[in-house]
């Protein structure tokens, strides 16, 4: 007989059970509790621990131009705050706190208003009692108060950590701050979308050239050991971070906004939607400006425009006319026709499997019989879609294979996240996607630039090619990597093929490129100083939804060529985006081409008064001040008699001395040997100082130089 006894053993097991399920709501609603209500001062207690070990960030490497401007750099911002507990863990250090803040507050406020002029010393002042009597934890005071909103830059910081209580030490003023490496371009939004940018506080990249070098500007972490010696910490170096090494572009600055001016003048012209320009060194392919500006909207409604989106190397689209000189090197590269080919063009309006074909003046009378050269300085599309469609239609692989050959459908590979390489189809009649099928009326259009999808720096590395003389560089955006001063990595130029077409065909097809600006189209990216070869082009594009008819006609103008044509030295294309009439390729992407060929050709002539010298006369030197002994014995040498007066420099350690005037090696020297440290910013000689001179030295005391060319 069983001696369980049920009525006696269930109750107690559900008697626990009970309790149990308590225990267990309990336990998940404390810890909801905690994860809510108690968040913040859990947060604040973990952000109080002492790690054994702290990771240290190396200093972000630069950007700089071809010619060593820096484009983008990392800089220290701050945000600063107030703890109103710091010091008051008794009741006479509470009191003495209060005393010293009612005393101190007035002075302090108007101290923040004069840094901070866009907020008066009262709402200062209501904001820090703001802080000072708002509760926490049983406590008065906030232990985290934002003093200012937004992040400050280092002068900036300074001049706060001036103020009273804000230059005590951080447990007995409760000032304190959070440091920030931010990232900063000296010229602005220029090529603001190639050089790339960074997530605010992250040290993360969000595109460019930020991006795509992100691990070798990044560097390495290093670590700290944090060890805890009686009451206080040290930090012990275990490993010291490895700075990012600095990367240098191809961009030119003076290009880069000779280009940009010029496209942004033109597009506010026309009302253009969207506008690109990409400048390239023919024997390198050294991108030297690179521009995408895209109309946008102030709060007010007004347009400006600005770099978006780096429409040059992504926005795939029909190219239109440019298109056309690709189509006719391949004919000549196969040797099907050569220039002397004569097409019908009639009256400027011709069928083409059941669709009409039209030239640009076809109102006009159209242009008759034209040779194939003439069909090209014209943009004729009957004369040349006649063509390709007369010696390719039975085989229209072979064309499109010969547009594969000649380079325009090249993948650049390109360092920059973004880029879409070209999309050129091959005939397929029997897929059921209608964007590939290939009807009879494919290979005509194609020829004239639709029916593609080709970015503009591909466009222009083919044309690039062709004043190259065949040979197809990669456009090259970084030409070195440099760490410490030193060049660690050189990325020297990449072919990409070494010879397009024949060497005959090439000479042709510049033959012709140079007769479209002469005496075709494109005269108006003509120049009187110099040669200019290129071609227009002017498409429709399509709008959001696909369609090429949705009321207003929106077009794709553009203008491809080179300068000098005699001696090719600089590739260029520009392309612009407008809705409505007029549009004209030569007439809006030919002028910006002109103002931009003309302007680069300027700055390799331009000419310094300095540069007007009499060769048998001995010119005084530029001499700085610093260590005039030795400026002395040089010039004595040199047998100059006219010295410039030299300053002679009081050598005392008790004084900042006056080193205006001065080298940055000379500069230095004199401030060190004085016992102040010292912070070059600029290149050159020493224009400013921030630490005027025969000021008292101070331990620790810092002076920025500033210096100017």
């Amino acid at each position: 007989m069983s001696k369980f006894n049920s009525d006696k053993v269930m109750p107690r097991y559900f008697a626990i059970a009970v309790v149990l399920t308590f225990v267990g709501f309990a336990i998940v609603g404390k810890a909801m509790y905690i994860m809510t209500a108690k968040k913040d001062y859990w947060t604040q207690v973990a952000s109080r621990l002492k790690r054994d070990s702290v990771s240290v960030k190396p200093n972000r490497g630069n950007i700089l131009s071809c010619d060593g401007q820096l484009m983008a750099t990392s800089i220290p911002e701050y945000k600063v705050y107030m703890d109103f507990q710091a010091g008051t863990d008794d009741s006479l250090g509470l009191a003495r706190h209060d005393s010293l803040w009612a005393v101190k507050m007035d002075s302090i406020c108007m101290g923040l208003n004069e840094i901070f002029p866009k907020k008066s010393a009262e709402e200062f002042k209501s904001h820090l009692l703001e802080g000072m009597n708002k509760e926490r934890n049983g406590k008065k005071g906030s232990r985290h108060w934002a003093i200012w909103p937004r992040r400050i830059d280092y002068n900036t910081f300074c001049e706060v950590r001036k103020l009273p209580i804000f230059r005590d030490p951080i447990y007995k003023g409760g000032f304190h701050w959070e440091e920030f490496n931010s990232r900063r371009r000296p010229f602005g939004s220029l090529a603001r979308r190639t050089i790339g940018d960074l997530f605010g506080a992250k040290d993360s990249a969000k595109y460019g050239l930020e991006l795509s070098y992100d691990s070798i500007l990044r560097g390495t972490n290093g670590l700290m050991h944090r060890r805890k010696v009686l009451s206080k910490y040290l930090d012990i170096p275990v490993m010291s971070p490895i700075d990012g090494a600095d990367i240098v572009t191809t961009i030119d600055v003076g290009m880069q906004d000779l280009a940009e001016r010029a496209l942004v003048d033109e597009l506010k012209e026309i009302n253009g939607e969207m506008g690109v320009a990409i400048l390239m060194e023919v024997k390198t392919g050294d991108v030297k400006a690179i521009v995408n500006m895209s109309r946008q909207y102030d709060s007010n409604g007004e347009p400006y425009y600005a770099e978006a989106v780096n429409n040059a190397i992504s926005y795939r689209c029909e190219p239109g006319s440019v298109f056309k000189v690709a189509s006719f090197l391949v004919a000549l590269d196969d040797g099907v026709a050569d220039t002397s080919f004569v097409i019908h063009t009639g009256c400027g309006v011709m069928e083409m499997h059941g669709r009409m074909m039209k030239d640009h003046n076809w109102r006009r009378g159209g242009y008759q019989d034209i040779n194939m050269a003439r069909s090209l300085e014209v943009s004729s599309n009957i004369g040349v879609s006649y063509v390709i469609d007369k010696f390719y239609g039975s085989n229209p692989t072979k064309y499109v294979q010969g547009l594969y050959r000649v380079g325009i459908h090249e993948d650049l590979k390109l360092p920059l996240v973004g880029y879409h390489p070209p999309y050129i189809r091959m005939p397929d009649t029997k897929t059921t996607d209608r964007a590939k099928y290939w009807s009879k009326t494919t290979l005509p259009w194609m020829s004239i630039g639709y029916e593609t999808q080709i970015a503009p720096i591909n466009t222009v590395a083919f044309y690039n090619a062709i004043a190259n003389n065949g040979r197809m560089m990669q456009p090259r955006f970084v030409k070195q990597l440099v760490k410490d001063g030193e060049v660690v990595k050189e990325f020297e130029p990449v072919v990409l093929k070494e010879q397009i077409a024949k060497p005959k065909a090439i000479k042709t097809m510049q033959t012709i490129l140079e007769h479209v600006v002469s005496q075709g189209l494109g005269r108006k990216a003509g120049s009187k100083s110099f040669k200019v070869a290129g071609k227009t082009g002017t498409a429709q594009v399509a709008d959001q939804y696909g369609s090429y008819h949705s009321g207003t006609t929106r077009y794709w103008l553009s203008f491809a060529g080179y300068f000098p044509a005699d001696n090719p030295r600089y590739t260029c294309i520009v392309c612009i985006k407008k809705s409505g009439l007029p549009a004209s390729g030569g007439g809006m992407s030919g002028v910006v081409f002109h103002h931009i060929s003309e302007g680069v050709m300027a700055q390799n002539l331009k000419l310094s008064v300095k540069d007007a010298r009499d060769e048998t006369s001995v010119f005084t030197p530029d001499v700085k001040n610093g260590d005039t002994e030795a400026a002395n014995y040089v010039m004595n040498n040199l047998s100059i008699k006219e010295k410039p007066q030299l300053a002679q420099q009081a050598k005392s350690r008790g004084v900042v001395p006056d080193v205006k005037g001065m080298g940055a090696r000379d500069a230095v020297y004199a401030m060190e040997s004085s016992g102040v440290k010292v912070i070059i910013r600029g290149r050159g000689k020493v224009k400013s100082q921030s630490i005027a001179a025969g000021t008292a030295v101070k331990p620790g005391m810092v002076c920025d130089l500033y210096m100017e060319q």
